[in-house]
């Protein structure tokens, strides 16, 4: 099949799985094109099956916010008309499914499909406000076909739009190849002492993300385990975030990285993943985790509880329930069977329930079915 992606090319997870969603549909045989205003995220290895065509969009003085939408709109009505897509694959409702519809209006003479990936906030946030209400619902009932990346999110949907859509799940899968990582001590090393673990957060930083609930966590942790703190990501709540490990005289403890490539890496060299969101549509750092046999400690939020099973891959708590997120890191770190056997767990369950040769061909199939109405 001839492919088009779009999606937010930005440090995210739904630019994440987009992109390794075209990398690995590209190696199957498959001419993928990425129609975004900046090279995706991730997108950093070649292919022959792999292009990526740059949406410009127009500075007039005219216009106090560039209209990116329509730029867009008319960038991927160019490329499926003299590319020849079959097909067009657009990750968040807003605004890049309006923007298909508005480019399968410009070329009537093909009957163009386009299947909507919901990834969370487009629905959590954005589809929930008044201003984005009708324009989200329009969206998401006049897409071809319509997908979510968990039955959370499927079910968030039906009830905020109260749409009679049909909406397949088909879940996030391990980005890359993170199965048998080895720890490198040399990189362990840069970070933290033999005798000391390593917690590890990674994220955007938005207040959803609740990194401000991090320091007290640390605070709470059992007194006789020595840990380090890596802050992976960069956004609008790490100021703060600094603010409190300054205040509280921490920053010998916690380690803000910003953002990086080398997730794989990071958290090979860790102990334990915290997740302390106020919401996740999936959470695709937990399943990474997971994959790199690292016991995932969350809230209990959203998609979250469908990738880490409570007492099984690690635990989960209530959002804000700081006394038991500290606990649950204290337990795994306290007690390295049980570290051992959730590290093996969530291994075995990422590979059998989330890994690319499972949902790839889901997704194939799901085209092929839209294809076929």
């Amino acid at each position: 099949m001839k492919i088009g992606i779009t999606c937010y090319p930005t440090y995210g997870g739904s630019g994440v799985v987009a992109t390794e969603l075209g990398k690995k549909l590209a190696d199957m045989g498959n001419e993928v094109h990425f129609i975004s205003y900046a090279l995706p995220y991730r997108l950093n290895s070649f292919s022959s099956q792999l292009f990526y065509h740059e949406v410009e969009v127009l500075h007039y003085p005219l216009f106090e916010y560039p209209p990116y939408s329509l730029s867009l709109a008319s960038k991927m009505a160019e490329v499926i008309e003299f590319q020849n897509l079959d097909i067009m694959h657009v990750h968040y409702a807003i605004p890049h499914a309006t923007s298909a519809y508005l480019a399968k209006q410009m070329i009537p003479n093909r009957d163009l499909k386009y299947v909507t990936t919901l990834h969370g906030t487009d629905i959590t946030l954005l589809g929930g406000d008044p201003s984005f209400f009708k324009i989200t619902k329009f969206s998401i009932e006049n897409s071809s076909g319509i997908t979510a990346v968990s039955k959370f999110l499927r079910d968030k949907t039906i009830e905020v739009f109260n749409t009679k859509k049909e909406i397949e799940v088909i879940h996030n899968f391990v980005p890359f190849d993170m199965q048998n990582l080895e720890i490198n001590p040399e990189i362990r090393r840069c970070y933290a002492n033999d005798d000391e673990y390593i917690i590890t957060h990674i994220s955007n930083f938005r207040p959803l993300k609740r990194v401000t609930d991090i320091v007290p966590i640390l605070k709470k942790i059992k007194d006789d385990l020595k840990v380090k703190v890596l802050m992976v990501g960069d956004g609008p709540e790490r100021y703060k975030t600094e603010e409190q490990c300054r205040t509280e005289q921490l920053c010998n403890k916690v380690v803000f990285l910003g953002k990086q490539e080398n997730i794989s890496e990071l958290l090979s060299i860790s102990d334990v993943v915290l997740i302390p969101s106020a919401s996740e549509s999936f959470g695709l750092v937990a399943l990474e985790a997971l994959a790199c046999g690292i016991p995932c400690v969350s809230t209990n939020a959203g998609g979250l509880p469908e990738v880490n099973k409570n007492g099984k891959t690690g635990f989960t708590r209530e959002v804000g329930d700081i006394e038991g997120l500290a606990q649950a890191i204290s337990t795994i770190l306290s007690d390295r069977e049980l570290a051992e056997k959730m590290g093996k767990t969530g291994k075995d369950r990422a590979s059998k329930k989330f890994s690319a040769e499972i949902i790839i061909p889901k997704y194939i199939q799901y085209y092929e079915k839209i294809l076929s109405e």
